[in-house]
């Protein structure tokens, strides 16, 4: 997990940024009430559980295109095949593990956090707001050590773990909906609700101290955005529930707001200013096809095929100018470009934006959903070239040390990182994703390898694990359409 807004607001001139620099740990309470809108958010708890529907539910906007029984299904509807050794309890065992140690409850940090905890109802003032639960962050030792920090928890382990990113919400509510894990789904919901609403904002704020109102970064990431409203949608088809459609569409309106590039179609990597101008840096971690496509279905008020289009236009245009390889972050031309969030390094040795790297590492699997689903021929050409490229240098042995490398995307901007000596969980699984398309024989000895990896639940593996556990769900079978 990168801290991709750790120099936001000192690049931005935030006021919250200076106060902390002049050692201001302790912010005051809120003065103002949140409004907590009902135009914006359900907040009645029978317009948030899910429950049975007439099979014809009523549209709750007039952007809603709310399927019914006589709506067609996108097709084609098969999957492509999985690896013989695929099996889905595999996908769930990893997802029990997982949760068991990166997710809590509102009820256990009541617990484990009780100076916070005096304040939660700040935030969640209300019951229909409840249940709630979170994604543990890995712990801190930077910049927000401060405000990921409570010293007067009794678990050691969780003294630098207080905080919450959008991306693991996003993430988590996609597990807990392909794992059937309705409680989970419906607690991190309701977490995106009270700081939505208590925020002001439409999109979920990327980084929030556990249950608690201190304000710490409310601008937005668009992956987490894009995959919230996923889960959502993909809830919605398959409970009939209008409430999970209705939330849907506040986060793609906002989306298309705020976090589209509407002269070029591209995505923003969030709604602030730093990632817009003449030369946006964009991130093609942040596409996610699917997304897209569930967004065309549901909102006929916006251009969402041409955005997919000029998405895969432009990742294809970036694969072709490198290697083969992705970098983590490129510019409005196609070239590899340092972003202006500081998160991609601080000097030569400490690059990453040049490399597939930290960033990168989701792409495989965002295409290879899209591939699964949609059998997007785009997506299977650029698994297909990432395959053929990783098999060269491996000898097609996914088990080989080279999946340890982050490779340059292009050699004469720089050279290939070649620190790592052990493949980490989430570089194996990608690089497994990469054979779905084409190449079976990876495909199965990978698979087999990745089914023998469990998450290591140690305080610095959130984003290991919770992409172990991802790719885990889709290459053993969970990613079932609910349509």
């Amino acid at each position: 997990m990168i801290s991709k807004k750790i120099l936001l607001p000192a690049l931005v001139g935030s006021a919250f940024f200076l106060g902390a620099c002049g050692g201001d740990t302790s912010p005051s309470a809120p003065v103002n009430n949140p409004v907590y809108s009902s135009t914006v958010l359900p907040t009645s708890s029978s317009a948030y559980i899910p429950g049975p529907t007439s099979s014809t539910p009523v549209p709750v906007s007039s952007s809603a295109v709310v399927p019914t029984s006589s709506t067609p299904a996108p097709s084609p509807t098969a999957y492509p095949a999985l690896a013989p050794s695929a099996n889905v309890t595999y996908g769930t065992g990893d997802y029990a593990l997982w949760k068991s140690f990166h997710f809590t409850t509102y009820e256990q940090e009541i617990t484990t956090y009780p100076n916070l905890a005096a304040e939660f109802n700040v935030v969640f003032p209300t019951a229909d707001l409840l249940p709630a639960g979170r994604v543990v962050w890995s712990s801190q030792t930077g910049y927000y050590k401060n405000y990921c920090s409570d010293n007067t928890t009794p678990v050691p382990a969780m003294k630098t773990r207080a905080c919450t990113v959008s991306e693991g919400v996003g993430y988590g509510m996609l597990l807990a909906y392909f794992n059937g894990d309705d409680d989970t789904f419906i607690r991190l919901w309701n977490y995106t609700r009270g700081f939505r609403a208590y925020s002001n904002t439409k999109l979920m704020p990327w980084i929030t101290q556990s249950f608690h109102w201190t304000e710490v970064d409310n601008s937005s990431a668009t992956d987490a955005d894009e995959d919230i409203a996923t889960a959502l949608i993909l809830m919605y088809y398959k409970t009939g529930n209008a409430a999970f459609l209705q939330d849907a569409l506040t986060f793609v309106n906002a989306i298309w707001d705020l976090e589209v590039n509407k002269t070029t179609l591209l995505i923003y990597s969030g709604d602030t200013d730093l990632w817009k101008g003449s030369n946006p840096v964009y991130n093609l971690s942040y596409f996610s096809p699917v997304a897209i496509r569930l967004f065309a279905m549901v909102d006929k008020n916006h251009n969402w095929q041409g955005v997919l289009d000029a998405m895969y236009t432009y990742m294809q245009l970036v694969q072709s100018m490198g290697t083969g390889v992705f970098p983590d972050w490129s510019d409005a031309t196609g070239n590899a470009a340092n972003p202006p969030n500081g998160a991609a390094g601080s000097g030569e040795g400490s690059w990453t934006w040049y490399t597939f790297n930290k960033e990168s590492v989701r792409i495989p699997w965002r295409l290879a959903w899209d591939y699964y689903w949609f059998q997007e021929t785009r997506a299977a050409a650029i698994l297909n070239q990432l395959n053929a490229f990783i098999s060269v240098k491996s000898t097609n042995n996914p088990d080989d040390k080279a999946l340890a490398v982050n490779y340059s995307w292009n050699l004469s901007v720089g050279p290939d990182n070649t620190r790592n000596n052990v493949v980490s969980s989430q570089w194996y699984a990608a690089w497994c994703a990469t054979g779905l398309s084409g190449n079976p024989t990876w495909l199965e000895k990978c698979t087999k390898g990745l089914n023998a990896k469990d998450p290591s639940n140690t305080n610095s593996s959130y984003f290991s694990d919770i992409l172990l556990t991802m790719y885990s769900g889709l290459l053993n079978g969970l990613f079932v359409r609910p349509f």
